[in-house]
């Protein structure tokens, strides 16, 4: 019996870390979209709670049972700042979500909230109802905050910049054109 546990322990070990082999990736953009910073830079935070999130759905990775661990990592990194707020306020509650101090990221003038439906209804697919009873938010809610977010995003869309739009193409001079360097003599 004590060998079957390590051998089941290195099982549950390799199962994961090919999980996180093939799913870091999105999920650290999820993450980074998430915390609103920006995805050509260090994303710190997003890091952070992706690495707590990781390591939540680590320790209950035997329990999984057929349960999809990048739903269940999803979850995590969604519920995490407001579990580690209501445990007495770990830093990252406050590093990723709450600050609303802009980041240069692709979502930053959203709202955490804003943010967070946005990303799980329109990058992850949620469905509407899922969201909402994984926030703990009425469907209503989770409508209202999604069609803002959207509304906000296209308001402040970065437009052409005039003068380079209306500049004017110069104007040729007329005959052939004129070459400067010199052309070999003719025999």
């Amino acid at each position: 019996m004590r060998e079957r546990r390590p051998a089941q322990e290195r099982r549950h070990a390799r199962e994961f870390a090919l999980f996180v082999a093939g799913a870091a990736g999105r999920l650290l953009h999820t993450a980074t979209l998430l915390t609103g910073e920006p995805a050509s830079r260090p994303a710190p935070a997003a890091e952070e709670l992706l690495t707590c999130a990781l390591s939540r759905t680590y320790a209950v990775w035997d329990q999984l049972r057929g349960d999809d661990p990048y739903e269940r990592t999803r979850r995590e990194m969604t519920t995490l700042p407001q579990a580690l707020k209501e445990q007495g306020g770990a830093p990252i509650a406050h590093t990723a979500w709450r600050h609303r101090r802009p980041r240069g990221g692709l979502l930053d003038r959203l709202s955490p909230q804003e943010r967070l439906v946005l990303v799980l209804r329109l990058y992850e697919g949620v469905a509407e109802e899922q969201t909402a009873a994984q926030l703990g938010l009425p469907a209503e809610r989770v409508h209202a905050l999604c069609l803002h977010a959207i509304a906000e995003m296209r308001s402040r869309r970065p437009g052409p910049e005039p003068a380079a739009a209306h500049r004017p193409v110069p104007e040729q001079e007329s005959g052939p054109p004129q070459d400067s360097a010199p052309r070999p003599a003719a025999p």
